[in-house]
């Protein structure tokens, strides 16, 4: 009979932890829902490609669950920003931006082409394509990609925050108990979210 109980036991709890992951997975779910609706509301019309690539996911493993976003790589530009090498020391905010043209502890440049590479995608996506004045013609987006990455390069991007914007409303609101029993931490969580996209593009 002891044994009975002590499986028993066992299997309530296994139970009660497994309704509990389902109301956390649930209340992750809501806010990933809630930041990728606001995040997309937060963009330019014109970014369509942009939003469609913004997209989350909460996965439950045993005993444990695990949030993730992801989105073009330069989405990560546009809402952190560049610092540029001669923007002002006050700049429009992107001088507090994690990333800067050409180091090697930042993250631009470690995918194909570059940040030149990054941008005449972007172009390429949105249908933007210059005309060469002198010619008349159409310049390619590898060109386009060159001469907006020079531009950031000595200006710098302005951050737009349409993601950190929304991912802090909502993380503020998830509730206490959450951060405690998983040890969540906006900062860490925001950090690792960019390392796993940047892995991706390795």
């Amino acid at each position: 009979m002891g044994f009975k109980r002590r499986h028993i036991d066992s299997f309530r709890y296994d139970y009660l932890l497994m309704a509990e992951f389902k109301n956390i997975q649930d209340l992750l779910n809501d806010f990933k829902n809630k930041v990728i609706a606001e995040a997309k509301q937060g963009l330019p019309r014109n970014t369509g490609a942009l939003a469609n690539s913004l997209k989350g996911y909460v996965k439950e493993s045993k005993r444990s669950i695990q949030i993730s976003f992801e989105m073009d790589e330069y989405g990560f530009y546009q809402d952190k920003g560049v610092k540029g090498k001669n923007s002002s020391s006050k700049g429009n905010g992107q001088n507090k931006s994690p990333y800067q043209f050409g180091t090697g502890s930042s993250l631009i440049g470690k995918s194909k082409g570059g940040m030149s590479g990054v941008m005449a995608k972007w172009a390429k996506q949105k249908g933007i394509q210059w005309k060469n004045k002198e010619t008349g013609k159409f310049m390619s987006h590898k060109s386009m990609g060159y001469i907006i990455a020079r531009s950031i390069y000595s200006k710098g991007l302005k951050p737009s925050l349409f993601f950190t914007k929304p991912f802090e409303k909502y993380f503020k609101r998830l509730p206490d108990e959450l951060s405690e029993m998983f040890g969540l931490d906006m900062e860490k969580l925001f950090s690792q979210i960019l390392d796993e996209n940047f892995k991706k593009l390795k």
